[in-house]
């Protein structure tokens, strides 16, 4: 016997015939359309092709429980209505009341026989932990990035999905839950700080009859759940069409009734959720019916389980509105920057998820709900925006940080410090291949990230305090100090104290007091510590934290109190420079950044962490003298639209080029005099490895480790400097 030539609608006019019959029986959860799940164990699932289905229905009765940890999906598996139940039962079980077994057949009219697949998920009613470490945008926002909105005194939290048009507007999509009623402000956190994105628009559904949605499948009093809202985008300038983690968006799925089918199940699809970051899963199945209610019953078009059916599928109610992208077949893929590159193609928005218990331990399992985003798209009638300031790397924004660190760890002459930090480049930065060619290595936030972006990624949204680590005004002059700038008045090193530096904020009424140059010195001091103990992977982690800070130290508006230029016109131009100008130029500045910095090597430049926070001090006066913050204002007035980039691109190239390579060799050289004021060549070579990354998680997601602290706090903790 087999059902390999059912076909998906065959599935759903039998579940459509039962679904009364299925429901009413107490043990269902809810049914699905999928294939037949085999035990990892049964001797059945090592065969290469189907067996008999009644010599395994004899099997099923006398197992184990089948659960969605312990059974996969076979290339044979035959098409079936999935069942899922909260007991597992024998047929024995069912003599006192057997109009509660679920039968093994369900039988059309026209006599041909659907298979079931009955599956054990209890249903998990134990409270989600609340969200921890959103990833905000550091400056520019799209797809991948939280959104919020407050209802009811109370504030949401989503996943913005992508950019959208309706030929007049372009808007954000996201859930119709998340963006909340039409007018609603809806806001994200930008560089941190709250900003509003737009409002909530009129256009929005929450669902839609089944047979309209698919018109000629059976599907009488069942509703899809779309649950799709629209945010009407203020300011485009600030937007990307690109999904932060994905990179530019392929061609969009389209399903209907005419490509939707059981080949879809089993697909790799993958997405970046604003709460969990990096998710990876399959298509389990279709048309998930998870509610009966008045007579109507709700279904969800696409399930989404676990790539690896002995792990969890880490999705949070934060992920609300994430775009799941299905991989390009090779042939598909599109060209970029000269090569073939990995497109992932839109496919559907998640809205809601359900999770179960499995007898695992009493693990979670979780699936994922999502509407297909061709099905949002003709319901709202709009279409996908895919060409609006593209041409970043997947982690946009990011480009300038990797390459410093990414070039500091190959500048060392011959020795153990040169191999450490070979072997450690994939722990703190990138290859420079992959920061050249945009193709940057995929992460998630809840397992590893390169420690040179966690000042960003992680501890922005973990420590507030660190926001002030990553700048210094050094160009406003203090009549208190004779009319000096910081830049002048700490040409003599006895002026770079926190006393001073607080003394000096004051009399210029700054609101924000920059610390950057004192959290090199913390971050030296401890380098020094570890390396005096031989804890390489407590000095590997270090170094590469504060990796970010010296990166910022030689990017001009960082140094300046022009960091968003003279007025509100000119906000953006930081985000412009840093961001946008850099990701799309990558190849150029990688080039760029080898060339300026030549055969020159790291060398010893601080005894101490005052001399560190010096030797600071003096990359920030270098780049600050190599390009003006004013004159980089002046180039972005100059241009406008979609040669502002390029422009500014051909004017600051070997400027920007040369201040990196010297920002590369600062780090660098910060890290060996570490090394050698803790003695490093006392620590065995054994240990000149590539530490373990999930030690390092631990260490940067520790409070205590290189703990981030305000320029008056920080000031107890500095050893040494100035009497």
């Amino acid at each position: 016997m087999t059902f390999s030539t059912l076909t998906l609608e065959d599935l759903l006019e039998a579940r459509d015939l039962y679904h009364v019959h299925l429901t009413k029986k107490e043990n269902v959860v809810a049914t699905a359309i999928g294939r037949y799940r085999i035990r990892k164990k049964d001797k059945d699932a090592k065969r290469a092709e189907a067996v008999d289905v009644e010599r395994i229905r004899q099997k099923v009765v006398r197992s184990s429980a089948r659960t969605l940890a312990n059974s996969e999906v076979k290339p044979w598996s035959w098409p079936c209505i999935l069942v899922f139940v909260k007991e597992w039962a024998q047929k024995g079980d069912f003599h006192a009341r057997p109009d509660q077994m679920i039968p093994y057949y369900l039988y059309l009219p026209d006599g041909r026989m659907v298979p079931t697949c009955v599956v054990l998920a209890e249903t998990n009613n134990a409270p989600v932990p609340p969200l921890t470490g959103l990833q905000f945008p550091p400056q520019l926002i799209g797809g991948g990035y939280p959104v919020l909105t407050t209802v009811q005194g109370q504030q949401r939290v989503g996943s913005l999905a992508c950019l959208v048009t309706d030929g007049l507007a372009v808007y954000a999509l996201t859930n119709r839950h998340v963006t909340g009623l039409p007018g609603q402000d809806v806001t994200s956190v930008i560089a941190g700080r709250e900003t509003l994105l737009g409002k909530s628009a009129t256009t929005q559904l929450a669902r839609k009859p089944f047979c309209e949605v698919f018109e000629g499948w059976p599907g009488a009093k069942t509703f899809v759940n779309i649950d799709a809202g629209l945010i009407r985008v203020d300011d485009l300038s600030r937007w990307t069409a690109q999904v932060f983690g994905i990179g530019e968006l392929d061609e969009m799925i389209d399903l209907y009734i005419d490509t939707l089918s059981l080949d879809w199940l089993g697909r790799r699809v993958r997405a970046f959720g604003a709460a969990s970051g990096q998710l990876q899963g399959v298509i389990q199945g279709f048309f998930y019916r998870y509610r009966a209610m008045g007579g109507e019953e709700s279904v969800a078009e696409l399930l989404i389980g676990p790539e690896d059916e002995t792990k969890p599928l880490p999705s949070v109610p934060g992920d609300s509105g994430t775009l799941w992208f299905v991989e390009s077949p090779g042939e598909d893929r599109l060209p970029q920057r000269g090569k073939r590159a990995e497109r992932w193609r839109p496919l559907a928005m998640q809205w809601g998820g359900h999770r179960f218990l499995t007898q695992h331990q009493g693990d979670s399992y979780q699936f994922v709900l999502a509407t297909s985003l061709s099905t949002i798209c003709r319901e709202l009638d709009v279409e996908i925006v895919r060409d609006w300031n593209i041409g970043h790397s997947e982690y946009w924004g990011k480009v300038g940080h990797y390459q410093v660190a990414a070039k500091a760890c190959g500048v060392f002459s011959a020795g153990a410090l040169k191999d450490l930090f070979r072997l450690n480049q994939d722990r703190i930065s990138f290859a420079e291949s992959d920061i050249s060619n945009g193709t940057v290595k995929k992460f998630s936030s809840h397992e590893f990230v390169p420690l040179a972006d966690v000042a960003d990624l992680v501890w922005r949204t973990t420590r507030k305090s660190d926001a002030n680590n990553h700048f210094a005004d050094m160009d406003a002059p203090s009549e208190t100090f004779g009319g000096k700038t910081l830049l002048e008045l700490c040409k003599d090193p006895k002026q770079i104290t926190p006393a001073i530096w607080i003394d000096f904020y004051k009399s210029i009424h700054a609101r924000s007091h920059g610390a950057l140059p004192f959290r090199v010195w913390q971050g030296f001091d401890e380098m020094v510590a570890a390396v005096k103990k031989g804890d390489v992977t407590r000095y590997i982690c270090l170094a590469g934290t504060m990796a970010h800070y010296v990166g910022d130290a030689c990017q001009p508006l960082h140094v300046s109190q022009y960091h968003h230029g003279t007025n509100a016109a000119e906000h953006d131009v930081h985000e412009v420079y840093e961001t946008r100008m850099l990701d799309r130029n990558a190849a150029e500045l990688v080039a760029g950044v080898n060339k300026a910095i030549g055969s020159r090597r790291a060398k010893l430049i601080a005894k101490n962490g005052h001399e560190a926070a010096v030797a600071t001090v003096k990359l920030m006066q270098k780049t600050f003298a190599a390009i003006k913050p004013l004159d980089i204002v002046k180039l972005y007035n100059e241009s406008s639209g979609i040669e502002r980039v390029p422009y500014m691109w051909s004017k600051l190239k070997t400027k920007t080029c040369a201040v990196i390579a010297d920002g590369a060799l600062c780090l660098a050289s910060l890290w060996q005099s570490a090394w050698e004021a803790g003695q490093g060549s006392s620590i065995p070579l054994s240990k000149i490895k590539a530490v373990d990354k999930a030690a390092l998680v631990k260490l940067y997601n520790t409070p205590t480790f290189y703990v981030s602290l305000s320029l008056t706090k920080v000031a107890p903790l500095l050893k040494g400097g100035p009497k």
